[in-house]
């Protein structure tokens, strides 16, 4: 708060002023200060109210920086090319990539397709698989001597499951697929060896130190659903939601209506700066997805 000292009388004041004078001498100098003091109030909080615009703004645009940073540092993110195999990571959660290249069957129909395979680090000593597609070796290759504690699988497509068999006999792990994804699964792997885990949406998996929740995403499948783990701000969504649009079987949406409903529902609904990590080419995430929501209506 700005205050202001009153005056003392001056040396040399002539002592013929009368008190009265003096008296209003005081009085005019208190009123000036007191009209000075609300001015200098008035000024002090349009300067706080400015400031304070300001820090916000600064803030909010200080947050879309960090925002913009992060998705650009995403190691996932703004592939040169998309039908690379390799591996990838791992990142900073300890998520890494497993790019395959297989051909996936649907129908009469036959594609040439480069998948993800997302190993994901649950603790020191083991990993979980998420969607294992199409060569196992390779991806046994990134996991080395760690245990596998889970193959997770969010649907039942060959780009999903392929390689889930061999891993889980390789490593002892258990395989977790919605059941209504066992037909599917049976085209792939016979009746003889079903999956060892029924996971639906809305359910959860504590695994190691994560814990998972299960989202249920159908429309490119009845039973698929989505990984979210909230503790590395990731969802592994399969071919529901891929970078600029909504993923497609092969060369075509099957259920457009479900799928965009589910998408909106279940995935754009998430933390903005959660990251999308899909069964096919680059990382997104769901703010710069939700921007393009609208479009796909």
């Amino acid at each position: 708060m700005f205050w202001k000292r009153k005056s003392k009388k001056q040396e040399g004041q002539e002592a013929t002023d009368s008190a009265a004078e003096v008296a209003e001498d005081t009085k005019e100098e208190t009123d000036d200060a007191v009209e000075s003091e609300g001015k200098d109030a008035e000024r002090e909080t349009a300067a706080e109210e400015s400031d304070s615009e300001k820090t916000e703004e600064t803030e909010a645009a200080e947050g879309s920086d960090e925002a913009d940073e992060a998705e650009e540092s995403d190691v996932f993110a703004g592939d040169e090319d998309e039908d690379e195999v390799g591996v990838t990571g791992p990142d900073g959660e300890g998520i890494t990539r497993v790019r395959t290249a297989g051909v996936f069957e649907f129908g009469d129909d036959k594609f040439d397709v480069v998948s993800n395979t997302w190993i994901v680090e649950a603790d020191k000593d083991g990993v979980i698989v998420i969607d294992p597609a199409h060569d196992a070796e390779a991806i046994l290759k990134v996991i080395g001597d760690r245990e596998v504690y889970l193959v997770a699988c969010t649907n039942g497509y060959s780009p999903h499951i392929g390689a889930a068999l061999a891993i889980a006999e390789e490593t002892e792990a258990d395989i977790a697929l919605h059941p209504r994804e066992m037909r599917a699964w049976r085209r792939v792997h016979g009746a003889e060896h079903r999956p060892e885990i029924e996971v639906e949406g809305g359910g959860a998996l504590d695994v190691g130190d994560l814990h998972i929740d299960v989202l249920p995403l159908p429309g490119t499948s009845p039973g698929s659903i989505g990984f979210y783990i909230s503790q590395l701000g990731v969802v592994f969504g399969g071919d529901t939601l891929r970078e600029g649009g909504p993923g497609m079987v092969g060369d075509t949406h099957l259920d457009y209506t479900t799928q965009l409903a589910t998408i909106g529902e279940n995935l754009l609904t998430l933390p903005p700066n959660t990251r999308v990590l899909p069964d096919r080419g680059s990382a997104t995430t769901v703010e710069r997805e939700n921007k393009n929501f609208d479009s796909w209506v």
